[in-house]
Order: structure tokens, then sequence, then C-alpha cells
């Protein structure tokens, strides 16, 4: 048989044509070979990544257990993830000014992705979270969006897991007492994530409005795992194993005095240089940790405040997440040690936890 028309050696002729389809690619070929009517063929291959995934709060509460999360987070820190400093855009609002925030980050090949997140203070006083976005995953391969996921629920259960993925090398393994500073929308994840690392039996909350933290105890109080209020902060800071703090202040409300042998403080709730939660004492007497350097020298006042002020210098930082689960630093060097970890974020935590559930949704 001769080859097709406009060939050689009957080698087949084809064009390819891409047309853009939403959660697909399509392929059309057309042939050189002609049907029965001399009409040209034309094959239509569709491949397709899946339609796009709405994965709610609901869903990511289902698909990210903490103890998978926590993984998935120590994978990422191991890997070659990419996350650039995140940009902050101050946006005026009635009772403050708010935060827009952007955060991208890709592994190659894979998967990346961008969280857009706003933080409005004042939403606390109306019933909503402070803490509000989106996150959209995309194909490492294609830049296909693959899911639109909601904001807040991966951003505290994200959140949460790097604090207890920090505490698995900084907190006392016999670790039974945690201290809750803080009764926002973090706080319940913080508790959780701990729990899921460490014997925690016994939670103390703190809140500024004491009505919220007994509200909070009373939904986490159970058998087995008891959980109080508290109004007594200073006492309550003596006599725990593990404190975290998860509130928007601009004022110490941590005091070094108060911190008994051994413990670990887990600073969560300020993201920019004008916020702190522990003063210069707690600093200068811990053996202090990061989830990011770039990210904690650039906006985590808890740091940035305690080494203007000299309490801190640029290399008493013992390391930050990468550091830790690649085994480049060493963790908790003695039982008695108080060591301190303080978080920003950091947008390869959201990759993490995206890429988890989208692959168990």
């Amino acid at each position: 048989m001769s080859g097709p028309k406009g060939s050689e050696n009957g080698t087949e002729y084809r064009k390819a044509l891409r047309f853009p389809a939403t959660g697909s690619i399509r392929v059309g070929f057309v042939d050189d070979r002609r049907n029965d009517n001399d009409l040209p063929l034309f094959c239509l291959i569709e491949l397709t990544e899946g339609p796009l995934k709405i994965i709610a709060a609901a869903d990511l509460e289902a698909a990210l257990d903490y103890p998978s999360l926590i993984e998935s987070l120590r994978t990422v820190f191991r890997g070659n993830a990419t996350a650039p400093q995140r940009q902050h855009y101050a946006i005026p609002a009635p009772d403050g000014d708010a935060t827009l925030l952007v955060m991208p980050a890709w592994e190659a090949g894979r998967y990346s992705g961008v969280k857009i997140a706003t933080v409005f203070p004042g939403n606390t006083a109306v019933g909503l979270p402070s803490v509000m976005g989106a996150y959209m995953l995309l194909s490492g391969k294609t830049g296909q969006p693959l899911a639109l996921l909601d904001g807040p629920e991966l951003t505290a259960r994200r959140t949460a897991a790097a604090s207890a993925l920090a505490a698995l090398y900084l907190a006392r393994t016999d670790s039974r007492r945690l201290l809750m500073v803080g009764t926002g929308a973090l706080a319940p994840h913080l508790i959780l994530a701990h729990k899921s690392v460490r014997p925690i039996e016994e939670v103390l909350i703190w809140g500024r409005t004491p009505a919220k933290a007994e509200k909070l105890a009373k939904r986490l109080d159970r058998r087995g795992f008891r959980v109080r209020a508290t109004k007594d902060l200073e006492g309550a800071v003596s006599g725990s194993d593990i404190v975290s703090c998860a509130t928007l202040s601009a004022t110490p409300l941590i005091k070094g005095a108060w911190l008994p042998p051994g413990v670990h403080v887990d600073l969560v709730g300020g993201f920019r240089p004008d916020m702190r939660e522990a003063d210069d004492d707690t600093v200068s007497r811990a053996r202090v940790f990061v989830d990011t350097r770039e990210g904690a020298l650039a906006e985590a006042g808890d740091i940035i405040q305690a080494i203007a002020s000299g309490a801190l210098v640029e290399e008493d930082i013992a390391g930050d997440l990468i550091d830790l689960t690649r085994g480049l630093r060493d963790g908790r060097r003695y039982y008695q040690q108080m060591t301190l970890f303080k978080s920003v974020g950091t947008a390869v935590e959201d990759l993490a936890a995206a890429r988890l559930a989208f692959e168990r949704r």
C-alpha cells in the first residue's frame, strides 16, 4: 500500500492542535489519510487531570489529620520546595489596618500554588475569623488549576501542624501540661496538634475575655483530657510543660521570670515586626528556633525586637525547621533546657497541606 498523500515512505503526517478546556487538555490531530469521502481524518483525544476540585473546610478537616499533616510538613521541609518571601499589603479598615498576604510556593514538576489571605483583627467582634482567604493548587507540569481550598481551615491546620512538628524536636517527650494563650480560631487546632505528638493530659486556656476561654474549654474537655479555663496567666505559665500563644498582641504577654525549667514556648500569633507575645527575658533564656530564618528576621516581632534591644543576636537563633527536619541542628539538648519556637508561617506549609488534601479527596 502506498503512503498517504503528502507523506514519505508511508509516514503519517499530523498537526497537533491544542484546545484549552476547563479541567482537561484536548489534543486534535489532522491526518493526511483520507476516508471514503476523500475527507481528512480527525482524531480528538482528551487528556484530563480531572475537573477543578472545591475542597471546603469540612473536607479539609476529614483529609488533614494531624499525624499525616505533620509528616507531610516534615517531608516538604526536607525536600526542594521553593517559597519566595510573602508579600504584605496594608489595607485601611475601620478598626485599624488590615493586612493582605500573597504566598506562592512550588515543587518543580509536581505542584505549585498560591494563597491569598487577609487578616482583619476587628472581625472577632462580629463573629468572623480574623484570618480568611483561599488557596489555589496548580499542576507543576502544566500550570492547570487543580483545586481551590478553604483558606482559614488550611491555614489553621498547617500552622498548628508546624508547631507540633517543632515540638517533636523541642518539647520534652513527657510533656503533659499545656497552656494555650489565646481563644481564637487557631487555639483548638494548636491544642489538638500538640496532643498528637506529646502525651498531653491537662490543658489550661487563658484569654483576654474569660467567657471565650470558658466556652472553648467546655468544647474540648473530655474524659482523659482535662481542659479548663484560667484567669491566672502567671500561675498557668509556671506550671506548664508547653506554652502555646496565638494572639495578635502588640505587647508581651509571657514573662521570662514566670517560665519553669524545661518548658517549651510556642509563639504563633505575631506575624508583623510590631507584634509581640513574649518579653526579652523569655527569648534570652531559651534555645531559639524559627520556622524559616528569612521570614522570622523580616516579620517576627518577637525576634526582631529582641535583636534590636540586644537580648538576642542573629547568631543565637539555633536553627529553623529545615535544620531540624534534616538533622542539621540538634533540638532540645537536655531535660531542663528551655526552648522557644517562633512561627510566622511559610508558603511551603500551605503547599504541603494542599497537596495532601488534594491527593486524599
